[in-house]
């Protein structure tokens, strides 16, 4: 007998879909399962699946403009909601749904899996996992995996009471004892994506690895934990073959190997880049989203979400009709139900296709496209040799993705983003780490790695996207559920002050001397001068800097060193309450920390 399986991702906001719920919906589905896929509130779900219910029973014409009502009645249990309804027999019915919501009877799935991101999100993610629990039938079972569980495994098992699982499910049977399946390695669901409102903003990629782990143990990385072994080759042909047949193709091809550099079949993996169609100058054509939705509610794949599909394709034609065109199709719409995915059916979507395929095939232009090939995590400077990178310049790459972690690397750093400038490749981006414990992560050697991007920049006529990164240690009990962390040469001061500059810069560092200089200083000096100001001055840069922020520097600058060394204690533990101030015997000491009392948004 089938199970019923409830995929859940935590309603927090991340730019890629989750790789691991699309490759248990493949495993579930290709076990003869019912797969729903969720994500939002989870009240939410409970509510339309109680509606569902209802409407496979009670579903008819009269009612079709009512879902709304419908559903915000056995949400809320308002009673004037069901004035309007036209189906009298109906009412007991939604009364009766109503009931079954307050009374928390939608126990149905025999197997939730949730996953999870970020230690940030922890408390979301555990009051998820904890509300899943409502929605398990007798003798279900609820399984939670991915990053955080795999870190924080014995923090999460006392938070919920489930023991999550860690790392990777690249072993036969992870899941059911008689499975030979390898989780890991099979290709991702993409209609999943369709089931819910949530748009990924990364979502038309190949998504995948080619090779799993890295050597390497940097003490701020959790790669060890979450992928132990290092694997120098997957080949990814099949899964791409299989999405291109089941789902058509897509644009780009996003690859998470944590170090490709490191495998000796790096040649292999360059050569089936290209043979999957991301070589140099590479394009290719959109596909027939109608078609693969139609085709796919024919063979009965994923229903909820084709539905939904079909139901966003005609609400995006309707947009691109005339008004003659358009109002035919709305009468016919609402007549079959098609009006909203609510009410649609499969039948209906096949009576109206008569009308729709034309149509797709007149307003729905789908013209080449450039397609890019990114190695998401980056690739390792050290390794990165001449000969590679022309190799890399063979496919489609944009952005190469460099690490720059520490100032002590510029050589091997330098020597690569020159290589990639003379092979050709004038796209590139890199993380830069800041805050952590190392000995060497200072203020200054994060400003220095920027310097260097906005110098090479110039000189070398690429672009270089820098993203500052604040370091987190996301394994340590004080601290993974915040993001308080301050590292050992860093004070809270200096952090709120690289941030406040990055807002505006939307957290890059791009092309552009003499924005950088304005930004973050034309040399270490004025750097160091724009970590010590005032939030409000950094934001508000051009309308104080001839006034307040001129002020606030001669009233710092006529302190004296013992006086500075008084007032330092103050900015860098960031504390500028009125009574901490006013506490303070010093005039002058008071007077400069005034200025840290502005607030961002003062006029």
């Amino acid at each position: 007998m089938p199970r019923e399986v409830l995929l859940i991702e935590p309603n927090y906001k991340n730019k890629y879909p989750p790789m691991g719920l699309m490759k248990l919906a493949t495993y579930f589905r290709e076990r003869g399962d019912n797969v729903r896929f969720f994500k939002g509130e989870l009240r939410d779900l409970a509510v339309t699946d109680i509606f569902d219910e209802f409407w496979a029973v009670h579903g008819c014409p009269e009612l079709y403009k009512q879902v709304d009502n419908i559903n915000q009645h056995i949400k809320t249990g308002k009673l004037a909601l069901l004035d309007n309804i036209a189906a009298p027999l109906a009412i007991g019915a939604v009364k009766a749904a109503r009931a079954r919501y307050k009374n928390g009877d939608y126990k149905k799935y025999d197997m939730i899996c949730v996953t999870t991101l970020f230690t940030f999100y922890w408390d979301l993610t555990i009051a998820t996992i904890n509300s899943a629990k409502e929605f398990l039938a007798v003798d279900g079972r609820l399984l939670v995996g991915g990053i955080a569980a795999s870190i924080l495994q014995d923090e999460m098992e006392k938070a919920t009471g489930i023991r999550p699982h860690m790392g990777l499910l690249d072993q036969p049977g992870a899941i059911d004892a008689d499975s030979v399946a390898v989780i890991d390695e099979l290709p991702l669901d993409y209609s999943i994506l369709e089931e819910i409102e949530y748009i990924y903003p990364s979502s038309n990629a190949y998504f995948g690895y080619m090779t799993r782990g890295c050597p390497r143990e940097c003490s701020f990385c959790a790669v060890k934990t979450l992928e132990p072994e290092y694997r120098n080759y997957i080949s990814i042909t099949k899964q791409i073959a299989e999405t291109n047949k089941r789902f058509g193709e897509k644009r780009d091809l996003l690859l998470l190997d944590n170090n490709v550099l490191v495998s000796n079949c790096y040649d292999k993996i360059i050569a089936d880049i290209k043979a999957l169609g991301f070589s140099k100058g590479a394009t290719y054509a959109p596909p027939d989203e109608y078609a693969i939705a139609l085709q796919n509610l024919r063979d009965k794949y994923n229903v909820r979400a084709y539905l939904r599909k079909i139901v966003r394709l005609y609400d995006a034609l309707a947009l691109k009709l005339d008004d003659d065109i358009l109002g035919d199709l709305y009468n016919e719409r609402e007549r079959l139900g098609l009006l909203r995915f609510e009410t649609a059916t499969v039948e209906a979507v096949e009576e109206l296709d008569t009308l729709i395929s034309p149509l797709i095939e007149k307003y729905f232009k789908r013209k080449p496209l450039v397609r890019f090939i990114d190695f998401n995590q980056g690739v390792d400077a050290r390794l990165l040799t001449k000969k590679k990178v022309l190799e890399l310049a063979e496919i489609n790459i944009r952005p190469l993705r460099i690490a720059f972690d520490d100032w002590e690397l510029r050589s091997s750093y330098e020597k690569a983003i020159r290589f990639a400038a003379e092979a050709g490749i004038s796209d590139l981006s890199n993380y830069l780490l800041y805050n952590s414990d190392t000995e060497n992560d200072t203020p200054l050697n994060l400003y220095r790695r920027m310097r260097l991007n906005v110098d090479l920049c110039e000189e070398l006529s690429v672009a270089i996207y820098s993203f500052p990164m604040k370091y987190h240690p996301i394994s340590d009990p004080k601290w993974f559920s915040n993001r308080d962390y301050i590292g050992t040469h860093w004070n809270r001061q200096y952090i709120r002050a690289i941030q406040a500059v990055l807002n505006a810069t939307h957290g890059k560092i791009g092309r552009g001397k003499s924005f950088f200089n304005e930004a973050f200083g034309a040399n270490e000096r004025e750097f160091q001068k724009i970590l010590l100001m005032p939030e409000a001055l950094i934001i508000h840069r051009m309308k104080y800097k001839e006034n307040l922020t001129a002020e606030w520097w001669g009233k710092w600058t006529d302190l004296s060193p013992y006086l500075k060394s008084i007032a330092k204690k103050y900015i860098f533990s960031y504390d500028f309450r009125g009574e901490t101030i006013d506490a303070i015997e010093n005039d002058s000491v008071r007077t400069v920390l005034r200025y840290y009392q502005i607030k961002r948004d003062d006029r």
